[in-house]
């Protein structure tokens, strides 16, 4: 190791303990020190790791994902480190490594576009791509972009095995890419129809190869789901890992899980719930089996996982439960939707919306969100959802942009700046009714802050 390296990792270590005494979060800065003294600091931190490292990407779901899966490979016994924070661009990455003389495997979230300059780096034994969706347009721009990124970022890391879920074709468009260049690929995906209707605007409706509009057997949500292209020339592929009798509901999910090096089917559940999670549990199951974690190991640490970043965290405040997620894009929102809509209470919705540089300036996606399905069959008088049946509070700096497109979806949306505000203007409604915290990036720390100073968790 040249000087340049150990100064990178001693100004970094020392960033770190400096930030903790002051307590403040040492997710990214001390990243950032290294990489300004060694711009390959990520590289050379790599050695220390016995067994290599895991990389999980993907639009949704990633931080989820990539925190069950380092749980699960610590409850095998096993040293990780993880970049539990979501800090998942090269400085999170770098100051995760930084701890500790060394470690079995690293386990590490990582933003789309930083891949390439993740990847190179750290050479990852294995790539989970969990799914592609339009995020951040004005900062990632359109999905051809992204997929271009990340396919030369594999290109870059020619030592790393794409992990893709078959079901999603923007996601199939990267592997088809990269399989051609040398990368394995292999695939996980569910593989049955859950009979669940389709979302009002896919994000992906034509083939990644001729353009045609692609056919679909079924979907699970958005556009992953059994595709083909009625041309034949590009198609959901046949799965390695499948997830089967998968079973949704309010308070939770459990499938069975099929595939290579498995000897028989493996039944898992967890105790957050929403098809999407599905994908997100699967993908965790296969990252582990891959990283030699047996399945009562990893059904144990799915038993002991609770969510402690804002996703799906649930708390009791004067009596009312309130449950918090992140929703920063259209499919991230439909998807809470059909979460709430699965919980067979009435309930109450504070929809938070920052624009932030984190959030991306640009909110006009909101139009595509499916909020209409929140006032079907709810009571109307004079056009507009009675609260009593359900109750909607827009909130954040565009609260009144929210408020309009609650407007055009039949729902009534007085503005709330904080949490409690939102639980005031809910007050006189029965405490039975639980309180949904929607947000995007920026505005979930300061609810979960919020959350915690009021309340206790569940």
């Amino acid at each position: 190791m040249g000087a340049r390296s150990l100064l990178a990792r001693g100004l970094g270590r020392l960033t770190a303990a400096g930030l903790r005494l002051a307590g403040r979060s040492a997710s990214q800065l001390p990243g950032r020190v290294a990489l300004a003294v060694d711009p390959h600091a990520i590289a050379s931190l790599t050695p220390k790791l016995a067994h290599g490292s895991l990389v999980v990407c993907g639009t949704n779901g990633k931080t989820t994902t990539n925190n069950v899966l380092a749980s699960a490979i610590e409850a095998g016994g096993a040293r990780v480190l993880c970049n539990r924070v979501g800090a998942n661009m090269a400085p999170g990455v770098a100051a995760a490594l930084l701890p500790g003389g060394s470690a079995d495997w690293a386990v590490m979230e990582a933003d789309e576009l930083s891949t390439i300059n993740i990847l190179p780096e750290l050479r990852p034994r294995y790539l989970l791509l969990l799914n592609l969706f339009r995020d951040q347009l004005d900062r990632a721009g359109e999905i051809d972009r992204v997929q271009d990124v990340i396919v030369s970022a594999l290109a870059a890391s020619p030592e790393t095995t794409l992990v893709a879920c078959g079901d999603d074709p923007l996601v199939m468009g990267v592997a088809a890419r990269a399989r051609k260049a040398g990368t394995r690929v292999l695939t996980f995906g569910i593989g049955e129809d859950l009979h669940l209707p389709a979302d009002r605007v896919p994000e992906a409706r034509f083939c990644q190869v001729c353009g045609a509009e692609l056919a679909y057997d079924y979907r699970a949500y958005a556009q992953l789901g059994a595709f083909r292209c009625p041309n034949g020339d590009f198609c959901r592929p046949g799965l390695n890992w499948q997830a089967t009798g998968v079973e949704v509901g309010r308070t939770g999910v459990s499938f069975t899980v099929a595939g290579d090096g498995l000897e028989e089917p493996v039944r898992l559940s967890a105790s957050f719930g929403g098809v999407y999670m599905v994908y997100n549990l699967l993908a965790a199951f296969v990252g582990a089996h891959l990283a030699g974690v047996d399945a009562v190991t990893f059904q144990r640490a799915l038993d002991g996982y609770h969510p402690e970043n804002g996703r799906l965290q649930h708390f009791r405040v004067d009596g009312r439960e309130v449950v918090l997620n992140l929703a920063k894009n259209p499919t991230g929102f439909n998807q809470n939707i059909s979460l709430m809509l699965a919980d067979d209470r009435k309930k109450a919705a504070f929809f938070v919306i920052n624009d932030n540089y984190n959030d991306g300036k640009d909110i006009s996606w909101i139009w595509d969100v499916d909020f209409e399905r929140l006032a079907v069959g709810a009571p109307c008088r004079d056009g507009v959802v009675e609260a009593g049946d359900l109750a909607v509070v827009a909130g954040g700096h565009r609260a009144e942009d929210v408020r309009v497109r609650m407007k055009y979806a039949s729902l009534e949306a007085p503005v709330a700046h904080t949490v409690r505000e939102a639980l005031d203007a809910v007050a006189d409604l029965p405490k039975d009714r639980p309180l949904y915290v929607l947000t995007n990036y920026s505005a979930l720390w300061p609810a979960k802050a919020e959350l915690e100073g009021m309340g206790e968790r569940l």
